[in-house]
């Protein structure tokens, strides 16, 4: 048990996009002894993520966009498949995913669910991120979709059957980790 922790520097090593520090810090080890430590920290703030299924139809709403940190990282074409999600930019959890919502998939979702919320990368990430779910039903499609504009989002958006998107984890075609927690979520909790 790790206690008794104390921040000795903070450096700023990058505030482009978002801000990446590195942090000294001193901690007391279970045995009574100090052990000073320096690690980076990427700060890029909290996000919120949403699920969307109809049960009538048995489908869910997911994304398709390029992501580069795959491309780089062996995706060969960087696309991705996701839930819809985004930063919360000042607004609490459930105002940054309707926002989201209504942005990539043209959707104006009435009731939203919070399942869950999580630390995704907690070795070298600072983010939380909020996990929702939420039916739909194609009255609630108001716009197109397919992100903002002037944020030079491309997002193509699917409507899936909710199996063929389980399967779809299953052979490798969904590698986004908030994805497959949300789906396996409604797998587990749902009734679709």
């Amino acid at each position: 048990m790790i206690s008794d922790i104390r921040v000795l520097n903070t450096e700023i090593l990058s505030n482009n996009w978002y801000i990446l520090r590195k942090v000294t810090y001193e901690y007391r080890k279970p045995d009574g002894s100090m052990h000073v430590q320096s690690r980076e920290a990427y700060d890029r703030g909290n996000g919120a993520a949403i699920l969307l299924y109809n049960k009538e139809k048995g489908t869910v709403i997911l994304t398709r966009q390029f992501r580069l940190p795959t491309y780089i990282n062996g995706n060969p074409d960087g696309m991705l498949i996701e839930v819809a999600a985004g930063l919360l930019d000042k607004d609490n959890p459930e105002e940054c995913i309707r926002r989201e919502t209504a942005e990539e998939t043209g959707y104006q979702v009435k009731e939203v669910k919070k399942v869950f919320d999580a630390y995704m990368s907690p070795g070298s990430v600072t983010e939380v991120l909020y996990l929702f779910i939420a039916e739909y039903e194609p009255s609630m499609k108001t716009g197109q979709g397919g992100g903002v504009a002037h944020e030079e989002e491309n997002i193509e958006v699917l409507e899936l059957p909710f199996l063929k998107a389980v399967e779809m984890i299953r052979s490798g075609e969904i590698r986004d980790a908030k994805t497959i927690m949300l789906i396996q979520y409604l797998q587990l909790y749902g009734s679709i």
